[in-house]
């Protein structure tokens, strides 16, 4: 499908100002993935999708992830986490997207997990850091972006623990992995 036609259909599902945000991230992923060398189809492609369910029915997205046998650990955290894997569901069924990577990335783009792509990282951190978003740290995250996806990578998902824990809200198993992996690779942690 081509991106004019899908931004219609995106559009639709969603409000305005989510939209806006979509139209950031995949604006931002393209840039990266034309400095990291990934596909900027691929990257497009998985940005447009990322939030596709995020304004579903939790009932229809519980539907969605239990008819697909998705993870069951996803049913004791926030339903927040449910858009994501639906969306990659959604991109699949009803879009005839069938790369794997392009799937995955919308499926990680909330929780990251151990063993990303280079396309599953660059969607994550797209998604952080894109110019819609303001926080403490964005700053820091948006020139280690423009570096070094290993590195932003690396300090988006600390980002997003920290942030979680200092919430005292649960943190999804599959970000902990991949917080623990960035950690290995440094040396910090022998698992």
């Amino acid at each position: 499908m081509e991106a004019d036609r899908l931004k219609m259909e995106i559009a639709q599902r969603m409000s305005t100002e989510r939209y806006e945000h979509v139209l950031r991230v995949t604006e931002t992923a393209k840039k990266l993935a034309a400095t990291n060398r990934i596909s900027i189809e691929k990257a497009e492609q998985a940005a447009l999708f990322h939030d596709i369910a995020k304004f579903m029915d939790k009932s229809d997205q519980q539907h969605i992830l239990e008819t697909a046998d998705e993870d069951p650990r996803l049913f004791s955290f926030h339903h927040e986490l449910w858009h994501a894997p639906v969306g990659a569901i959604i991109a699949r069924d009803e879009f005839g997207i069938n790369d794997k990577d392009i799937l995955n990335a919308i499926r990680y783009h909330t929780t990251g997990r151990a063993n990303m792509s280079p396309l599953e990282k660059l969607i994550y951190i797209s998604d952080m850091i894109e110019p819609g978003r303001n926080f403490p740290g964005i700053e820091d995250l948006r020139k280690k972006a423009a570096e070094n996806l290993e590195t932003a990578m690396e300090s988006c998902i600390h980002q997003s623990v920290q942030f979680l824990v200092n919430k005292r809200a649960p943190v999804f198993p599959d970000s902990i992995d991949c917080y623990n992996q960035h950690l290995e690779k440094k040396g910090t942690v022998k698992l």
